[in-house]
């Protein structure tokens, strides 16, 4: 844990001055006038990058601080720059709730960002654990209250304190899974009104900058529980390192890379198609049928997410699946969350709310004639 606040003014020490230049550089590669309209948006944007001289206005970011040492060392760093006149600084720090005295945590925050000379505010947010679990709720409500502070304010950017290190855990936590490109390729540096300027950056960079400016962190305790996922993901990186002897971290972060190039490439063809079909309840099959695989089924996927069905329901397997039954059957179905279905029938592909089963149960069957040909209920549900 670093120490606390020095009475003296340290000299730049290589850490401090990375990040700094790693801000630097992530705000002048962005985009003057983002085409997205939230955090969560993507896709690769055209326009020009932030005007830079003297001539020119200073972005307003938001700098989301948690007190840990890398969204302090980000802060540092952005203070610095706001100080300067290079961007306005608006700091948030989100309180989740879910420990004894994160509130008093989220103000002390708040009190060392005004002591540097910006804005601060805390905000409290309700953490509902959903299927996705703890983690993944806790993300969703700080990243909705980042973007609400963003508009409020008039904020260009938001500017998150991920680092290679984060990067890394993530892939990891994809490959366990099993998960595709996508999964794999990480967090990107940019990410509709997000950046991520430290993704060049390891943990180790932001606790050195800490410690040689005198910063004060906050240890989160749930950094080292290990019953989350994402702990037990980073002591076996660091496990892989010591005892492989290879940069593990890098190396990760490298195939996250390669991966997003990839996965940006089969995005773009797929939403080529997407485009024309999403939200559609029925739609032509012979246009589907020609396209590659890994075309196919980021298509109906996307397809089937614009009609409601849920991102968490519809996975791989499933997908898989359908792309199965279009490819391969005149006649088929595939069994959705919420009393749905997808079904094939022909050159069709339809998608249809279906009674739940307790009132199917209760319907009187139909007696089919006699020497009447079967029906299409013979090809089972998936």
């Amino acid at each position: 844990m670093c120490t606390g606040e020095s009475t003296r003014r340290p000299s730049l020490d290589p850490a401090s001055a990375a990040i700094r230049r790693a801000v630097r550089e992530s705000l002048a590669a962005a985009p003057k006038t983002p085409a997205a309209t939230g955090p969560a948006a993507t896709g690769p944007t055209t326009t020009s990058p932030v005007a830079t001289g003297p001539a020119a206005t200073p972005p307003t970011v938001v700098v989301a601080v948690s007190g840990g040492a890398d969204s302090m060392a980000l802060l540092h760093a952005c203070a610095f720059l706001h100080r300067r006149g290079e961007i306005v600084v608006h700091a948030v720090t989100v309180d989740h709730g879910l420990q004894p005295g994160s509130a008093e945590v989220a103000e002390s925050v708040r009190a060392r960002a005004r002591d540097w000379g910006v804005q601060a505010e805390k905000v409290a947010v309700r953490v509902r654990a959903g299927v996705e679990g703890i983690e993944a709720a806790a993300r969703s409500a700080r990243y909705r209250a980042l973007e609400d502070v963003r508009q409020h304010i008039g904020a260009t950017w938001i500017l998150t304190a991920h680092t290679r290190s984060d990067q890394a855990e993530t892939v990891l936590l994809g490959l366990l899974r099993g998960s595709g490109t996508r999964s794999l390729a990480g967090m990107a540096t940019r990410t509709g009104r997000v950046l991520r300027p430290l993704l060049g950056l390891d943990r180790g960079d932001t606790e050195a900058s800490c410690r040689a400016q005198g910063v004060q962190v906050w240890n989160d305790p749930m950094n080292t529980d290990p019953s989350f996922a994402r702990v037990r993901a980073r002591e076996l990186v660091e496990r892989f390192e010591r005892e492989l002897g290879q940069p593990i971290t890098a190396n990760l972060a490298r195939t996250a890379d390669l991966c997003r190039t990839d996965a940006d490439c089969l995005d773009e063809a797929a939403e080529a198609v997407a485009a024309g079909i999403r939200g559609r309840r029925e739609i032509d099959l012979a246009p589907l049928r020609d396209l590659h695989e890994a075309i196919l089924r980021r298509v109906l996927r996307s397809w089937l997410l614009s009609l409601g069905v849920p991102a968490q329901d519809f996975g791989a397997e499933r997908t898989a699946a359908l792309s199965r039954i279009v490819r391969g059957r005149d006649r088929g179905r595939l069994s959705l969350p919420g009393d749905t279905e997808a079904v094939v029938d022909r050159n069709q592909l339809s998608f249809r709310a279906v009674a739940p089963a307790t009132e199917r149960g209760r319907r009187p069957q139909r007696t089919p004639p006699r020497n009447s040909p079967p029906e299409a209920t013979s090809t089972p549900p998936l």
